[in-house]
């Protein structure tokens, strides 16, 4: 078997490993991605025309086209939770398996939050840029986190173990999910307009696809308090960021910080990321050795399941998998 590590050589030391490259090359013949440019279709068709699996990041689509066009392909694995740029029924019309991996970086997206809210309120990105400009800091009253309000929108697994980090760190926790059930007494599960207003921080933790498209817009930010905060750890697509960023402007919210957006990789929007009150990170949110590994490591036993044929945890059309090795 000959699988293909569709990463390039930048991702894959980020986002793969040597273990789990390692572990990789004890199942099969690894064929590398050593371009610095991510794999568009037409170079995915190329780069995998003798491999029977793809190992893929966030950055390699699964587009509906590649899956007639490589008659060997077995298995699209992806490296990751999210896969919205694979066409799932195209490669089931084709007999192809879709993979994905499990949310290894709940722990580390839910610790950024907590460092987006300690920055917020006590200046500490703001600080720090002064006094490397070589300017004084204006020393501003900040905002502690015991005592104050947060509000989860989304209540998955990083939105549970958020928190129960809020509750440790004495927050009052709401919670807005229509499809969860919070069963923990301390925690008071509200609809998204009561969270919006009785909220310090606001951090949105919600799935995104069409029903949460824009969710956060004009409305929903006119909803919050003129002090609170605004956190994005999700995707770009349940922003209006002109609505995000007119509120910012305006000081109808006190800021805003974010891993996420709009811009190419899911990264945040310069336009909106250089503002004055707002952090931003380069979609680093589970970058850390240990929720990396978690998923690498997870493709590497799905290969081998694969290997076998079988059908591995994180299959989502295993019953359509007409290429599975040994059948005819």
């Amino acid at each position: 078997m000959k699988v293909l590590l569709a990463h390039t050589p930048e991702m894959r030391r980020n986002y793969y490993g040597d273990r789990s490259l390692s572990g990789l090359r004890a199942i099969a013949d690894v064929i590398l991605h050593e371009g610095d440019r991510a794999l568009d279709a037409a170079s995915l068709v190329n780069a995998a025309k003798d491999a029977d699996i793809i190992v893929a990041d966030r950055m390699t689509e699964g587009r509906g086209e590649i899956f007639a066009q490589l008659p060997r392909l077995r298995a699209f694995v992806r490296c990751a939770v999210d896969i919205r740029n694979v066409d799932v029924d195209a490669a089931s019309q084709a007999g192809v398996l879709v993979t994905r991996a499990g949310p290894g970086f709940v722990q580390a997206v839910a610790e950024l939050a907590v460092g987006f809210m300690v920055d917020l309120s006590r200046g500490v990105s703001r600080a720090t840029a002064d006094y490397h400009a070589g300017r004084k800091p204006e020393a501003r009253m900040g905002r502690q986190l015991a005592g104050s309000t947060i509000g989860i929108i989304g209540y998955g697994s990083i939105g549970r173990y958020l928190a129960e980090i809020a509750k440790v760190m004495r927050m009052e926790v709401l919670v807005s999910d229509p499809f969860a059930d919070v069963s923990d007494g301390a925690i008071k599960q509200l609809g998204l307009d009561e969270l919006l207003a009785a909220s310090d921080y606001v951090v949105c933790l919600a799935i995104a696809n069409e029903q949460t498209e824009k969710m956060i817009g004009e409305a929903a930010l006119a909803r919050m308090q003129k002090h609170a905060v605004f956190i994005n750890l999700s995707r770009g697509n349940l922003v209006d960021e002109a609505a995000l960023a007119k509120a910012l402007l305006e000081n109808r919210i006190a800021g805003a910080a974010m891993d996420v957006g709009r811009a190419p990789d899911q990264m945040p929007t310069p336009e909106l990321a250089k503002l004055p009150n707002v952090i931003a990170t380069p979609h680093v949110g589970g970058l850390t050795p240990q929720a990396i590994e978690y998923q690498s490591l997870e493709t590497v036993r799905q290969v081998d399941a694969i290997v076998k044929g079988e059908a591995p945890q994180g299959a989502v059309n295993a019953d359509r998998w007409t290429r599975r090795p040994g059948m005819k």
